[in-house]
This record gives structure tokens, C-alpha cells and sequence, in this order.
């Protein structure tokens, strides 16, 4: 390591240089990470917050709620011995409150005493008729107990009964109401027992014989019909995986032309009895020190920029997320530079003679 410290106090610009760059794009990384998950949490964090395991859906539905309409008559048939079930209805509603207020939210609507409701308090609440348990976000927004909201359309008018942590669906805060005001809001005196899916608790993968006109998806692939979810997150990890690319394109390029300027002080180690296994564990070293600086300076200066953006935006930071972003990036960077090994290896001594 003696020739890569000498060399990295000899041309500090230089490191400097490509340092910064590193730790752009490690930066860019921990903000681009706190956004991906931040948007997870805003589309699925009330989802994800859920007690089930699986749901029974109508076929081809892919998760989405809206798609899928269900009758206590289809499943009744099926065998759920052993295998805790409730009745979930889910759609989204623009309301406006007594005060003239407009507000989108997503409208759960469940049975009072099952397992879906949030909290245990706000089974109470959901027994009364045309009560509404609203989640923070909404109280946050100015409503409160005892508020009056109206949904837009049927004009029915519910009550603010409780407040929960219930967390967001699809970017709109989640409502819980009783499945039978949820059942009269959107399908009048004609709901004969309708639901959007089966909600299942169980320790293991229930084995049911579903006809061709239902599916069993597991609570991941119940994410995937969030709107907007497989999008977001399949767009953000492209982005990431451009910026992992580019990291590992500047430090490859870099060294290689470092490698090339110094190809004479290489070629004089090897003249003087440096064996190839020793000279590129010094380039490695090198490398090693100038990208975990800079990817621990980014690393850092992004996570300080993360905890000052508005709790109104998306955007959620996770030390774990950050930490195996980082560790990628430098071992992206040291994947790199496999084309400065190859070069390293491949000096000729008697080029110190000038040969």
C-alpha cells in the first residue's frame, strides 16, 4: 500500500475529482432510495399493515380491487375449515366535509368484529351505522371526531367516528366503515352480499379448490394491484441500476488511464522483484480507499438531505436500505475496475528500461 498512499498524496486533484463524482452518485443513491420507499409506503403501507396472509379474488383480477366483485354465495362453497376468513370491500371515494373540505380516500369497508379492523377501540365505532374511522393522515388534514363526511356521488353522509393509524392505498389515505354501510354506499338495496375479496389468516398456504372464477394471491401479489405500484417501483429501479452503471463506468475509465500514466512506475516495481499478485493488491487498495470515502461522504450527505425534505412528500428513509445501497455501489465500483486489473497484470518490466 506504500506506492498507492504515495500516489494518492502526489495527485490529490485527481482523486479528488473522481471522489466527487462517486459521491454524487452515492448521494443520488440514498435520496433515490428514501423516494422508492417512501412512494411503497404512500401506495401499500395500510395494505402491508393488514393481518391477512392471502386474498380470494375474482380471476384476472391481478390484485386490483376495483376488478374484483365477490358474493358471500361463491364463497360459501369454499372449504376454510381451520382457516380464519373476512369479508373485505375496498373502493376509492372523493368526500367533502361539513366544512366544504374535499378529500379522497380509500374506503374500507369490514366487519366489526374481525380480524381487519385496525384497532380494538374502533370496533364500537364501526357498529354504528354510517360511522367512519378515518387514519392519521386525515386528521393531520383538519378532520376530527365528530366531522360529517359525505361521499360525492351518493351523497351519503358518514360520521367521523374514531381516528387509526390506518395508513394510505393507492396515494389516498384509508377510511374504515362496517362492510354493511360500505355494501349500501355503493350498491344500494342491491348489494346481495357483495365484497371486493376474502381476506385469509393463516400459518400456512391454504390449500382451496377455486373454481375457474376466483384466485388465491398471497399479500405481495396483492401489492402489485395498488395503482400505480409495479410502475413506481420498477421505474425507480431502473433508475438506480443506470446510476450503479455509470458509477462503475467512471471508476473503470478513471483508473484505466491512471493505469496507463503510470505504467512505468508499475513496470519499475515489477523490474525490481514486485510480484503481479502484490502490485494489483496496491491498485486495489487505492481503488478500495478513494470509492469508500467517497460513497461514505455521499452516503452521509444524503441521508442529512433526506431528514430535511417536508413531511408532505413520499419520500422515507431506512438505515438498512442506505447501508446495503452503499455497500453496492462499492462493490459496483470495484467490478469496475477488473479491465485496470487486467492491464496492471499485463505490464512488461522491461518497459523501465525504456524497451
Amino acid at each position: 500500500m506504500y506506492l498507492a498512499i504515495r500516489d494518492l498524496k502526489a495527485a490529490t486533484g485527481r482523486f479528488t475529482l473522481v471522489g466527487v463524482v462517486i459521491a454524487l452518485v452515492a448521494l443520488m443513491g440514498v435520496l433515490l432510495s428514501g423516494l422508492a420507499t417512501g412512494l411503497v409506503d404512500d401506495g401499500i403501507s395500510g395494505l402491508r399493515a393488514q393481518r391477512f396472509t392471502h386474498l380470494v379474488m375474482q380471476a384476472k383480477s391481478a390484485g386490483v380491487f376495483s376488478k374484483s366483485t365477490l358474493t358471500t354465495s361463491e364463497t360459501s362453497k369454499l372449504d376454510l375449515d381451520g382457516v380464519e376468513h373476512a369479508e373485505l370491500g375496498v373502493s376509492f371515494v372523493n368526500t367533502r366535509s361539513s366544512g366544504g373540505k374535499s378529500f379522497d380516500l380509500a374506503l374500507f369497508g369490514v366487519a366489526p368484529d374481525s380480524f381487519l379492523v385496525p384497532r380494538a377501540d374502533a370496533r364500537a365505532a364501526l357498529e354504528r351505522a354510517n360511522s367512519i374511522v378515518i387514519s392519521q393522515e386525515l386528521a393531520d388534514d383538519g378532520l376530527k371526531v365528530g366531522d360529517h363526511l359525505t361521499i360525492l356521488g351518493n351523497e351519503i353522509e358518514l360520521t367521523v367516528d374514531g381516528i387509526s393509524q390506518a395508513g394510505s392505498y393507492g396515494h389516498a389515505p384509508i377510511a374504515y366503515t362496517s362492510l354493511d354501510t360500505w355494501q349500501r354506499a355503493f350498491y344500494g338495496n342491491d348489494a346481495r352480499g357483495r365484497f371486493s375479496a376474502l381476506a385469509l389468516r393463516s400459518d400456512s398456504d391454504p390449500k382451496l379448490a377455486l373454481g375457474s372464477d376466483l384466485e388465491l394471491l398471497t399479500k405481495d401479489e396483492a401489492f402489485d394491484g395498488s395503482p400505480g405500484y409495479a410502475a413506481e417501483t420498477s421505474t425507480m429501479d431502473l433508475i438506480r441500476f443506470f446510476l450503479f452503471l455509470i458509477s462503475a463506468l467512471v471508476v473503470g475509465a478513471f483508473f484505466t488511464v491512471w493505469t496507463v500514466q503510470r505504467t512505468r512506475e508499475i513496470g519499475l516495481m515489477k523490474a525490481l522483484g514486485a510480484s503481479d499478485g502484490y502490485v494489483v493488491r496496491d491498485a486495489l487498495g487505492q481503488l478500495a480507499i478513494v470509492i469508500i470515502a467517497a460513497t461514505l461522504v455521499g452516503s452521509l450527505l444524503g441521508y442529512g438531505l433526506g431528514l430535511l425534505v417536508p413531511g408532505g412528500v413520499p419520500f422515507s428513509l431506512q438505515p438498512i436500505s442506505v447501508l446495503a445501497g452503499s455497500a453496492l455501489l462499492v462493490a459496483v465500483g470495484m467490478i469496475g475496475s477488473v479491465l485496470t486489473i487486467r492491464r496492471i497484470s499485463r505490464v512488461d518490466p522491461l518497459i523501465a528500461l525504456g524497451r
